[in-house]
């Protein structure tokens, strides 16, 4: 399954509002540096979706802020 995630770095706080079932918008406090906002996302992603982090990949934009990432629903 594959979700489309709109992210904001170096946002005031962490949040998640989703769009439809499988668009995202995601802020982070974490700033855009050396993938720290990219884990920030997969966390907070991790966690509304109540699933493992190692079951979450960005496969589309993983340097822009429009991302596409893969939930391993085989586990």
């Amino acid at each position: 399954m594959i979700i489309t995630v709109h992210i904001k770095p170096s946002a005031r706080k962490n949040e998640i509002v989703w769009l439809d079932e499988t668009t995202a918008k995601i802020s982070v406090t974490a700033a855009p540096e050396k993938g720290r906002a990219n884990e920030a996302m997969i966390e907070i992603l991790a966690s509304s979706l109540k699933i493992a982090k190692s079951r979450l990949q960005i496969v589309r934009g993983a340097t822009t802020r429009l991302k596409q990432v893969c939930i391993d629903v085989d586990s």
